[in-house]
């Protein structure tokens, strides 16, 4: 018996990203926690990395959280010793949050655990298509969304 063909109203992604995410979260979540991380922890310490030293607020900004939400956060990383605020000079109001050797030595462990969980949760795909997958989230995620109702204003039939 051949299966038959799905409608093309069939073919939306978001329960399966949705699926997708939540079991790689949930693995995550249980390979940072004996790192003592948590997700979050984790997006800050990349972004810190990449960016170098950053004002206290550009964080919040890129991280999209408020600036209470993003002082617990940095209470958590500097507990642990993994980032150091410091005063601006240029401006002693501001904070200049910095990734310590041991927060970039943490990330790196995080790096290499993450790496295990990706090959559990998309083992089913070759390494191109994971490449191929990195790819297309990567453009979907730097695309500006169009509403549904815009595009129904554009094209009736477009949902």
């Amino acid at each position: 018996m051949s299966a038959l063909p799905l409608d093309p109203s069939e073919h939306r992604s978001g329960a399966l990203l949705d699926h997708l995410a939540r079991r790689m979260r949930l693995r995550a979540e249980s390979v940072l926690a004996p790192l003592g991380l948590r997700p979050r922890h984790l997006v800050a310490l990349t972004v810190l990395r990449a960016g170098g030293g950053t004002s206290q607020q550009a964080l919040a900004t890129t991280l999209e959280m408020d600036s209470t939400n993003i002082v617990g956060l940095l209470n958590d990383l500097e507990a642990k010793e993994l980032v150091e605020r410091r005063r601006s000079p240029q401006d002693r109001r501001r904070h200049v949050v910095e990734l310590t050797e041991d927060g970039a030595k943490r990330l790196k462990e995080a790096e290499c655990a993450l790496a295990g969980v990706e090959d559990e949760v998309l083992g089913a795909l070759e390494p191109a298509e994971r490449e191929t997958l990195y790819e297309l989230l990567r453009r979907a995620a730097t695309t500006t969304p169009i509403s549904c109702s815009a595009a129904i204003d554009e094209e009736p039939d477009a949902c």
